[in-house]
């Protein structure tokens, strides 16, 4: 394991046996994953893949029946460790009648801060929420999105190295979404990192730096979002005029889409080239060569559920 990487997990394990039957649920199989410093990770799959046990392993909620794992260079069970982290769950509640300063005070002190310092971090969290006029509000008067968004400043109320967000976005308007992925963003830029939860797949695509895709316990895959979205070797092409059915037939891999558009299937960039020297050669003017993807939501549509067909056979 590198310790350099903000999260490394070797080998996870975590087997459920219900009460009633005794059958046994595997939550977890395997599970191997690095996460560098600095980044945005996020984690997909749908209900019961497992991603919610994995952030209780990582924070010590509950723990692996096997494996071994490391955060932020030292053993993920290590107390010191937990200082470090910050997490938002999913469906958060703070009583109605606290006011957004008041819960931001208390977690505060949950994590050793006090006086001026805790004060000046309570106004600049809230500050950078768009929440400091509701800072003497009570919870009962929030909105979903402002709840959301007081949840990210508890997480952060700390200043972790490592903030892990469960459904961050759940609730909240576009608008407030896009300033969500803004603050994400910064603070990637500040060197933290995200580890980020999320069935709201357009916005993972926009803002992450790697996901995982995990169901039924196990990685499905995992890279960056261009590298699960691209088409292996597809191509459209726009060519200035429209080609007749003599080149085509000459141009193997070659079909026509639409309005002078055209989709290349091609094995490797070799061939790629080889073919657009064939079209110079028959003085085709191309405008436009550009790789095709599916995009995120599709990708993993279909990678769970060729999965689930194979768990059926």
């Amino acid at each position: 394991m590198d310790i350099s990487n903000a999260v490394d997990i070797l080998n996870f394990n975590k087997v459920y046996t219900s009460s009633f039957n005794q059958k046994k649920v595997y939550a977890l199989t395997d599970f191997t994953l690095t996460v560098s410093r600095g980044t945005i990770f996020g984690l997909l799959g749908p209900n019961g893949a497992g991603k919610t046990t994995l952030i209780k392993l990582l924070l010590g909620i509950t723990f692996p029946d096997s494996g071994n794992g490391r955060m932020l260079g030292l053993d993920y069970t290590n107390l010191d460790v937990k200082k470090k982290i910050g997490y938002l769950p999913e469906n958060h509640k703070y009583p109605n009648y606290m006011k957004g300063g008041e819960v931001l005070r208390f977690y505060g002190k949950l994590s050793g801060l006090d006086g001026k310092s805790l004060d000046y971090r309570i106004d600049s969290l809230l500050d950078l929420m768009n929440l400091s006029k509701w800072k003497n509000s009570r919870i009962k008067t929030y909105s979903k999105g402002m709840m959301q968004r007081l949840g990210i400043a508890q997480a952060l109320i700390n200043d972790p190295d490592l903030i892990f967000l469960d459904e961050p976005t759940d609730g909240v308007d576009p608008i407030g979404r896009k300033e969500i992925r803004d603050i994400l963003i910064e603070l990637k830029n500040k060197g933290k990192t995200i580890f980020l939860n999320s069935h709201i797949l357009s916005e993972v695509e926009l803002i992450t730096d790697n996901v995982g895709i995990l169901n039924k316990g196990k990685l499905l895959r995992e890279g960056t979002v261009k590298e699960l979205t691209e088409k292996k070797e597809e191509y459209r092409i726009s060519t200035d005029g429209e080609l007749n059915d003599e080149i085509i037939a000459d141009v193997h891999g070659l079909k026509k889409n639409k309005d002078n558009n055209y989709i290349l299937h091609v094995n490797d960039i070799n061939e790629l080239n080889k073919t657009i020297d064939t079209l110079r050669n028959k003085n085709i003017l191309i405008k436009e060569i550009i790789p095709q993807k599916n995009s995120l939501e599709e990708m993993f549509i279909s990678l769970i559920q060729e999965s689930d067909k194979g768990e059926s056979k």
